[in-house]
């Protein structure tokens, strides 16, 4: 049982939840790449890992400070040839019936992450495994769980909840969020929640 299941994190499961195993779950990079890539998760666990201690705010009210481990961004870019005009990077949830784009100057982000772990245990189903992304600094829809595809783009698109009147840049703005963490209400200044 991970700690996003000890501390009862809300759970969501727009687009719904999928039942692949895992052994046949593979990630798909494509657009505009100079060759489309294809991993399985050992493929992904094969790749340089990394932890980050970082915060997933929600929109809907709540953060929940954890210490998340899987593949970093950079490094799995690091290993890619995008096409010229490759601005933006599209995430799909195995089924596709949940979408979400980001911009890659958003993803160039020290924490942002390919989430494998949770405190050194394998990310549940419920909360997005066993792939989903951490996007820090940006609004948790933009962290789509169940990650079966990235496609590079030239521009920002919309998804599951931005077609649903959600803002497509996702920024956090300043506000109040229950910290899950220790069960109190706390104010955030936008961004990052990096305060507490």
């Amino acid at each position: 049982m991970s700690v996003l299941t000890r501390l009862r994190m809300p759970r969501f499961t727009a687009g719904g939840m999928p039942t692949l195993a895992d052994s046949d779950w593979r990630l798909s990079l494509d657009g505009l790449l100079a060759a489309p890539r294809v991993y399985t998760l050992d493929q992904l666990k094969a790749l340089p890992q990394s932890e980050v201690d970082a915060r997933l705010t929600s929109v809907s009210g709540f953060s929940l400070r954890a210490r998340w481990q899987g593949v970093l961004w950079r490094d799995l870019v690091a290993g890619l040839e995008l096409k010229p005009g490759a601005s933006h990077a599209t995430f799909t949830s195995q089924g596709g019936d949940y979408t979400t784009t980001v911009s890659l100057a958003d993803l160039d982000h020290p924490r942002v992450m390919l989430v494998l772990g949770v405190e050194d245990e394998p990310l549940e189903r419920d909360y997005g495994g066993p792939l989903r992304t951490l996007i820090p600094q940006l609004w948790g829809y933009k962290s789509a769980k169940w990650l079966s595809g990235i496609t590079f783009g030239q521009a920002m698109l919309g998804g599951y909840w931005e077609d649903r009147g959600y803002p497509r840049e996702a920024a956090i703005e300043p506000g109040t969020t229950l910290d899950i963490n220790t069960g109190q209400r706390r104010p955030i200044k936008g961004g990052e929640v990096t305060e507490f």
